[in-house]
């Protein structure tokens, strides 16, 4: 049954498509979330997925079975163009074949993965279908030697490429427990003799479920052509039904992120140390050190360095940007070679010009900072307009919040606003226009005026002896 409002393909030219099971609720998980949609290296599993498939067959010629929080998943995927399957009842994997089978019985073949094997490489899936095309098999079983095979179903071969029969882990003889190669829960399937004896599928087994494992022995039965092929990477098959797994397959996905970063000239120092999601671009010749998180769809250019204990997400930094220790930079474009912290935060909205300095413990929220400006010490910038050429002094403050609205402050280029000025949106400061220390502005102030927004100071002498010696008197 397709989910609503999800079109159906109506004859479609391709010979090739990708079923992606979704269906399951992970229990042992032990979370309320489905399992496909806990997140790896920036995205859910599913997306990993999806990703791959989407290489090797077009979007809409992928088909995602949901079933647990069904509408939670399309949601965070939909806009990937694949079309989705509803499996209401979770009755198992040959069920979730049984229930897209209106959907893509068309095709001549169909790829079966799962929704939990992030780590699966276009390369892989394209491998499986090539292979099964060529030798027109009726089934062909993606496998893989891991290092520890218990738990998992092993393959049985009748010498070579084919195979006799799939035996579970719980019904192995004392010889079978010596057979490293497992069953890795992918197929590729021709359709006919798929869907001429899927019927033949039975419940009788310990969880009374249709398993899509026992389409090889119909199949043998039925002297079609059914075949084994071996993942030249036993890791990229592994799923993840615990918190435990779910982390070593997040570490796997890292690892190989920054190995592809390496690989194209990213100078990594301590690559274990860094979480790197799977989206992020960085340039050659940037430098990130220990400790460093870039996150999202971040887009590092060239010669930048990332200096240790920063966060950066869904970013921009264009090149030779410098980002000294402990900053968090979110949702914020960073142009060419501006100079970031010690210790600054850019929240949502930030725009640092080329050449700008924000820095220790600086904070800025949807502030545009020009050209060559600064804002070097504990000063906050929010909802403001910046020119360039601009010194920002130290505990400089926008007002920009009176307690309902949020306001503008606009300061024109080569301004100079001294240190603990507090500026009350919304306010505009003139071109080349300076505010004194200290001052508290509330008004406009004109190009190239002097602004000073203070109270006179006042100097009692003697003040202090005189306190001083009414004390001493008990007065």
């Amino acid at each position: 049954m397709v989910s609503p409002n999800i079109k159906t393909k109506a004859n479609h030219p391709q010979t090739f498509a990708i079923v992606i099971m979704a269906a399951g609720k992970g229990t042992r998980l032990k979370s309320k979330n489905a399992k496909v949609l806990h997140s790896i290296a920036g995205k859910p599993l599913l997306a990993h997925v999806i990703e791959a498939s989407a290489q090797v067959v077009p979007a809409q010629d992928i088909y995602v079975v949901v079933g647990h929080q069904a509408e939670a998943v399309r949601r965070r995927v939909e806009s990937t163009g694949v079309r989705f399957v509803l499996q209401a009842e979770q009755r198992g994997t040959g069920h979730a074949i049984m229930c897209a089978r209106d959907q893509v019985q068309g095709y001549q073949n169909i790829l079966v993965l799962s929704g939990d094997v992030p780590l699966i490489r276009p390369e892989t899936i394209s491998r499986l279908r090539d292979f099964h095309l060529s030798r027109k098999a009726a089934m062909t079983i993606l496998t893989a030697e891991p290092d520890d095979p218990a738990g998992y179903g092993r393959m049985i071969r009748a010498g070579g490429d084919r195979v006799k029969a799939i035996v579970e882990q719980k019904a192995l003889n004392k010889a079978q427990q010596k057979i490293g190669e497992i069953n890795s829960g992918i197929y590729a399937f021709a359709t006919k003799p798929l869907f001429a004896h899927i019927e033949k599928l039975t419940t009788d087994n310990a969880h009374h479920e249709f398993y899509l494992t026992d389409m090889a022995a119909l199949l043998v039965q039925a002297k079609a052509n059914v075949l084994a092929l071996k993942a030249g990477d036993a890791a990229e098959v592994l799923g993840a039904n615990t918190l435990v797994e779910l982390a070593g397959l997040d570490a796997a996905l890292r690892a190989r992120k920054c190995g592809e970063l390496m690989a194209a000239g990213v100078c990594i120092y301590r690559p274990e140390t860094c979480v790197i999601d799977a989206e992020v671009e960085i340039g050659p010749d940037t430098v990130i050190e220990p400790f460093v998180q870039i996150l999202g769809k971040s887009r590092l250019g060239q010669d930048c360095r990332i200096r240790s204990f920063s966060v950066i997400s869904d970013s921009r930094l264009d090149d030779g940007v410098v980002v000294r220790p402990g900053c968090i930079i979110d949702q914020s474009q960073i142009e060419a070679g501006a100079l970031l912290g010690p210790y600054s935060h850019l929240r949502p909205g930030s725009e640092i010009g080329e050449g700008a300095h924000v820095g220790n413990f600086v904070e800025t929220k949807k502030a545009c900072l020009g050209r060559g400006s600064k804002a070097n010490h504990l000063t906050y910038l929010g909802d403001a307009q910046i020119g360039a050429g601009v010194n920002i002094g130290a505990g400089t403050i926008t007002c920009n919040y009176d307690g309902e609205n949020k306001h503008v402050t606009v300061i024109e280029d080569g301004a100079f606003i001294g240190s603990d000025s507090t500026l009350v949106a919304p306010v505009r400061v003139g071109r080349g226009a300076y505010v004194a220390a200290g001052s508290t502005i509330t008004d406009d102030v004109p190009a190239d005026s002097l602004a000073l927004g203070r109270g006179r100071q006042a100097i009692k002498e003697g003040w202090v002896k005189q306190r001083k010696e009414r004390k001493a008197a008990g007065k």
